[in-house]
């Protein structure tokens, strides 16, 4: 059978928990690149294993690490991945469908569905969106975001609701451990570009991401589980308002 002609990038560091279960999604594309910056487990050996052209290149930061990676791909339509996702059967189909039909569109936008205490989020939950299928030539990567890095797309970009499977919150540990990391990273970055604290943000973010989270994108049909999620998500929030907040009084 023909390879579907995407090349799928992947960038990575001590993911051997993951790797093997993503790249075996990936397994009806032509060229799996994996960049690697430094594992000392066995990511690299799996990932050889599974196909995928393994290559070392020290880390840059999220964007920059990105922006090589898929400058490494030889075809033109390109997938980024994390380690920690895996593509569905009804999204590769959306893929094949999608660069083989005739239009304009240079990228498409699908859905993400996280796995959270053991199980994925009721099919009520309005699943976030990633952008992660384009063609090459039309996106740069924001390389001066140190986190939430998504690709600058130039051209007309196409949703669908197909959703790739996500573990990278699995468990409240792994989350906050992510949303500490990913709060320092974005205050960091507002206060490189200059942004301020507001007093009624820092009052009002929290409530605001709760209700956004809780009824808007209905995580309240997950039960228990949807109130410690849209509870993390606001406290995400807040954090990167706190911590702009001290790096606007420690600077100076």
């Amino acid at each position: 059978m023909d390879k579907i002609p995407i090349s799928v990038f992947i960038i990575a560091q001590d993911e051997e928990q993951h790797i093997a279960r993503v790249l075996d999604s990936c397994q009806q594309f032509s060229e799996i690149i994996l960049v690697d910056s430094g594992s000392s487990d066995n990511t690299k050996s799996i990932a050889e294993s599974k196909g995928a052209k393994v290559l070392h290149h020290d880390w840059a930061g999220y964007a920059k690490q990105k922006q090589y990676a898929m400058s490494l791909c030889k075809n033109d339509w390109v997938l980024n991945l994390d380690a920690d996702e895996e593509l569905t059967p009804d999204l590769i189909e959306a893929f094949k469908h999608f660069i083989s039909s005739e239009h304009d569109f240079v990228a498409l936008k699908c859905r993400r569905n996280d796995l959270f205490i053991g199980r994925f989020f009721s099919k009520l939950t309005r699943l976030p969106t990633n952008t992660r299928l384009f063609k090459k030539e039309h996106v740069q990567y924001y390389i001066n975001n140190l986190v939430h890095e998504g690709p600058e797309i130039k051209g007309k970009l196409k949703h669908t609701n197909k959703f790739f499977n996500h573990y990278g919150y699995s468990n409240i540990d792994q989350l906050t451990e992510k949303y500490n990391k990913y709060s320092t990273l974005k205050a960091q970055e507002k206060f490189n570009n200059d942004k301020k604290p507001s007093l009624l943000k820092l009052i009002l973010i929290y409530p605001l991401e709760f209700i956004r989270n809780y009824f808007i994108y209905r995580y309240c049909f997950s039960g228990f589980r949807g109130f410690i999620f849209a509870n993390l998500s606001a406290y995400y929030a807040l954090s990167k308002e706190v911590k702009l907040y001290e790096l606007s009084k420690t600077s100076k």
